[in-house]
């Protein structure tokens, strides 16, 4: 009787610590991967914004989509313009403009950005949502942009709504984005 009794008081102490370590060991992984999977995101978010920055130097706007983005960086060029006095002149307000041109590849491989991952959100297999227009901002005609996708999609195992309790900012159906669709701003929502 002793010895049962002795077996099932090490048995319910057993299912205690595992139910323990389970109740810490869920909020520590899911906050590693919270940060793991947001990071990617980011950092891919800020190579998306640099590759449209270098695309609105090209074309004066933003790219609608990704095919188009990646087309014309990897086959269009930057112009620049070098403006110097002219030394055949006697005005000294006389100035010659010298154009050159630059591939748009070469800066995009030497900011080490992949064109062709680009579109692909890291940890899913969905693609982020690209918006562009154009609108009246303080009296001026403006380009913007925002490039988004939600926590969800790249949170695996990690998106539902129980891992809420673990994070008061945690909200899997907020998006993750930079831009904004109301004022030229490209700035990230992770930025503020």
């Amino acid at each position: 009787m002793r010895l049962g009794i002795n077996i099932l008081l090490t048995l319910v102490i057993l299912f205690l610590a595992f139910l323990l370590y389970n109740s810490i060991k869920e909020p520590i992984a899911f906050k590693a991967q919270k940060d793991l999977r947001s990071d990617a995101v980011k950092n891919r978010l800020m190579d998306i914004r640099t590759a449209q920055e270098h695309f609105r130097d090209i074309k004066g706007e933003f790219a609608e989509n990704f095919d188009t983005l990646s087309y014309v960086l990897k086959t269009d060029s930057f112009k620049i313009e070098n403006i110097m006095d002219d030394p055949d002149s006697e005005d000294p307000e006389a100035f010659i403009t010298e154009t050159t041109f630059k591939s748009a590849i070469d800066s995009i491989n030497k900011l080490d950005i992949n064109l062709d991952s680009l579109r692909y959100v890291p940890f899913s297999d969905t693609q982020f949502k690209i918006e562009t227009d154009t609108l009246t901002y303080q009296k001026t005609l403006v380009n913007v942009l925002e490039v988004s996708t939600r926590w969800k999609d790249f949170m695996g195992e990690f998106g539902s709504e129980r891992f809420m309790k673990y994070d008061n900012s945690y909200e899997p159906n907020n998006i993750f984005k930079f831009g904004d669709m109301s004022k030229p701003n490209l700035g990230g929502n992770w930025e503020r």
